[in-house]
C-alpha cells in the first residue's frame, strides 16, 4: 500500500514467554517519504549534497523497520558511514566520530517513538550558543543563526525548567535545514529540525522555537498512544509554550500570538463547516488515512483552548504548572491516551473530582473530546489589548464606507508595529477581499514600499491580497517573490491563490522559469495546483527554460494528499 506493508515474523515454538530474543532485519531504502535527498542547487550554499529525514506522523517506515506508532517507544543506535567534507547528526543523546573511517555512531539512551528518529547530513558547522545547546547550519547561514539565538535558547529551557521540572534530553541543539524542508519545524529530541527561510522573521522564529522546546516535555517525554489523539502533545505543548512566552516576553505578547492563532482557527472553522469530524479532538482515523491529514488548527489550538480551561478550573495557573509537573515526572518515557490526562487532573486535584467539574453543563470533558465545532471556551485575551486593539482600530478604518484614506492612513505606522500586529492586520484584510479597488488602491499607496522591506511572513499576506484582488500595478511583486523562493510554506499560498482567481497564466509563467529550482516533491504540489480545472492540459512550453529533464505535463487531478484537504491559502498559518 502507499504506507507500506506489514512485516510478520515467526517466532520459534520453543521460545519462552517473556525470553529476550534478537531478529535481524537486512534491508534496503534509497527513497521513501521520509527521505528527501537534495542536489548541492537546492541548497544555500549550492555546493554540497545533503538530506535529511521527516519521520512524523507514518514516514519513518520508509526509512527503516519499525513498530510504527506512537504507543511503542525504544532506544535506538545507528552507524552512519559519510564521504568526507559532509556531517551527520542524528536525534541522539551520544554521537562519536571515528574520522579515518567516515563512520558517525549514534545513540539514543531513553525510549522514543519511531517518528523522533531523525538523520540530517550536508555541508553543516556549528556554533555554542549556550551551556548545553549548539546551532547547526551551512556555512553561509551561520552568523545569522548565531545572532538570532545566541544566549536566549538557554532563557527558554531555564523557564521551561522552571515551570515543568530538569529537561531530560542532555542536549538542546538546533539544525537550520535548506528551504525544502516540507514543515516549518520538527520536535526530534535533541536536535530540533528548522527550516531555514523562517530565520528572518524574528517572532515566529521565537514561537516556533519555544514550541518544540515545550515538546521536550509534551510530545517526546510524554506521548499521545494514538494519532487519534494528537491534541494530548501539540495541546500541551501550545499551552506550555504560551507559558514560556508569558514567563520570558510577558502577557501582551502572548495574548497577540494567541489572538492571531484563534484568528486562524475560525477562519479554517468557517471553511470547514462546524459539523466537519476533524474539528474534534478525538478524530476518528480511519483506515488507510495518513495520520498527517489529520493535523489541523483544531489538533493545536482547539487543543490549547481546552489545556487552558483546565488551568482555570484550578484558579492560578502555578497549580496547574505544578499538576504538569507531577503529570510528565509519573508518565515519561511512556505514551498516554487522554483519559489518563484527565484521571491524573483529577487525582490531583481532589476538591475538583468532589465538584463533579468533569461533568460541568455545557462544558463537560467527554464534549471537549467528542463534540464538532469550536472550543467550548476560549481565554481572556485582554491582557494584550495594547497590542490589539490598533489592529482592530486600523482595520475599521480601512473597511468602514466612506472611506476616509487619509484618516486610515494617519492612524498607525506599520513600521513599528510588532509582526504578529501586521499579520493580525493583513490577514483581516485577506478575509474581506476581494476589497473596493479604492481600498486595495489606497492600501498600496500607503503600505507597499513599507511592506517591501519587512519579513516573508508580512510579505506573503500582502502579495495574496494583491492577487485575491487583481490589483496589477504590484503583480510585479507577487513575481520577484516567488523567483526568490524556494520553500513550500511561501510558495504555496501564492500559487493557490493565483490558479483560484484569473491569473492562472501568470503562475504558470513564473512556474516555468523557477521550476529548476524547486525540491521535486515542491514542484509536483504545484504543477497539481496549476492542472485543477483544466482539460485537457497540454505539456508546459520549457523552451525557456534550461533542463536536463523532458517538458512536464500537468495531470488533471489532485493528489491523495490534497484530496478534500483545505487549502493553505484559506488559513494562513505557517507553523
Amino acid at each position: 500500500t502507499d504506507y507500506g506493508s506489514s512485516l510478520t515474523v515467526s517466532l520459534p515454538a520453543a521460545l519462552q514467554p517473556h525470553q529476550p530474543f534478537q531478529i535481524i532485519v537486512r534491508y534496503t531504502t534509497a527513497d521513501g517519504p521520509a527521505i528527501w535527498w537534495l542536489d548541492p542547487e537546492l541548497t544555500y550554499g549550492n555546493a554540497k549534497p545533503f538530506v535529511f529525514t521527516q519521520g512524523h506522523s507514518v514516514c519513518n517506515r520508509s526509512f527503516f523497520p519499525c513498530f510504527d506508532t506512537p504507543a511503542v517507544k525504544c532506544t535506538y543506535s545507528a552507524t552512519v558511514k559519510a564521504p568526507a567534507g559532509i556531517q551527520v547528526l542524528m536525534s541522539a543523546t551520544q554521537s562519536t566520530y571515528l574520522e579515518e573511517e567516515g563512520v558517525y555512531q549514534f545513540y539514543m539512551e531513553y525510549p522514543v517513538p519511531a517518528y523522533l528518529v531523525a538523520l540530517v547530513a550536508g555541508d553543516l558547522i556549528h556554533a555554542d550558543i549556550g551551556p548545553r545547546s549548539r546551532v547547526w547550519a551551512e556555512p553561509c547561514l551561520l552568523p545569522t543563526a548565531i545572532s538570532k539565538l545566541s544566549g536566549i535558547v538557554e532563557r527558554w529551557l531555564t523557564a521551561a525548567e522552571s515551570l515543568y521540572g530538569p529537561y531530560i534530553w542532555g542536549r538542546y541543539d538546533i539544525v537550520f535545514l535548506p528551504p525544502s524542508f516540507p514543515i516549518v519545524a520538527m520536535e526530534n529530541p535533541c536536535l530540533t529540525f528548522i527550516i531555514s527561510s523562517i530565520l528572518e522573521s524574528d517572532e515566529f522564529l521565537i514561537i516556533d522555537v519555544i514550541h518544540e522546546v515545550a515538546h521536550s516535555w509534551f510530545g517526546n517525554a510524554v506521548t499521545n498512544a494514538t494519532w487519534e489523539e494528537m491534541w494530548l502533545s501539540e495541546g500541551l505543548a501550545t499551552y506550555a509554550q504560551r507559558r514560556i512566552t508569558t514567563e520570558t516576553y510577558g502577557a501582551a505578547f502572548t495574548c497577540l500570538e494567541t489572538a492571531f492563532r484563534l484568528d486562524a482557527l475560525h477562519r479554517q472553522m468557517k471553511l470547514l463547516g462546524e459539523d466537519n469530524p476533524v474539528s474534534k479532538l478525538q478524530v476518528k482515523l480511519e483506515p488507510g488515512v495518513n495520520p498527517s491529514n489529520l493535523m489541523n488548527l483544531f489538533t493545536y489550538e482547539k487543543g490549547y483552548c481546552f489545556v487552558y480551561y483546565l488551568s482555570q478550573l484550578c484558579g492560578d495557573p502555578r497549580h496547574f504548572d505544578s499538576f504538569l509537573r507531577a503529570y510528565i515526572e509519573k508518565y515519561k518515557f511512556t505514551s498516554v491516551v487522554a483519559q489518563d490526562l484527565l484521571d491524573s487532573f483529577l487525582n490531583f486535584f481532589p476538591e475538583l473530582k468532589e465538584q463533579c467539574v468533569e461533568s460541568k453543563a455545557g462544558l463537560e470533558f467527554e464534549r471537549w473530546l467528542n463534540a464538532t465545532g469550536p472550543p467550548l471556551a476560549e481565554p481572556d485575551l485582554s491582557q494584550g489589548s495594547s497590542l490589539t486593539r490598533p489592529v482592530e482600530m486600523l482595520f475599521k478604518l480601512w473597511t468602514t464606507e466612506p472611506l476616509d484614506s487619509v484618516a486610515a492612513a494617519s492612524s498607525a505606522d506599520l513600521t513599528k508595529w510588532r509582526t504578529f500586529q501586521t499579520v493580525l492586520f493583513l490577514d483581516r484584510l485577506l478575509d474581506g477581499s476581494p476589497l473596493p479597488h479604492e481600498v486595495i488602491k489606497k492600501l498600496s499607496e500607503c503600505y507597499s514600499s513599507q511592506l517591501d522591506s519587512m519579513n516573508a511572513e508580512i510579505r506573503i499576506r500582502w502579495l495574496q491580497i494583491v492577487v485575491r484582488n487583481d490589483y496589477y500595478p504590484d503583480l510585479y511583486k507577487v513575481r520577484r517573490f516567488l523567483e526568490n523562493q524556494m520553500s513550500r510554506m511561501y510558495t504555496i499560498p501564492l500559487y493557490e491563490d493565483l490558479c483560484t482567481g484569473t491569473l492562472k497564466s501568470f503562475a504558470l509563467e513564473i512556474f516555468c522559469q523557477t521550476q529548476n529550482q524547486l525540491h521535486p516533491n515542491l514542484r509536483k504540489t504545484i504543477q497539481q495546483i496549476l492542472s485543477q480545472g483544466l482539460t485537457p492540459l497540454p505539456a508546459i512550453n520549457t523552451t525557456a527554460v534550461t533542463t536536463d529533464t523532458p517538458a512536464m505535463v500537468l495531470e488533471d487531478k489532485v493528489s491523495e494528499a490534497t484530496n478534500g484537504a483545505i487549502s493553505l491559502r484559506d488559513v494562513n498559518v505557517s507553523a
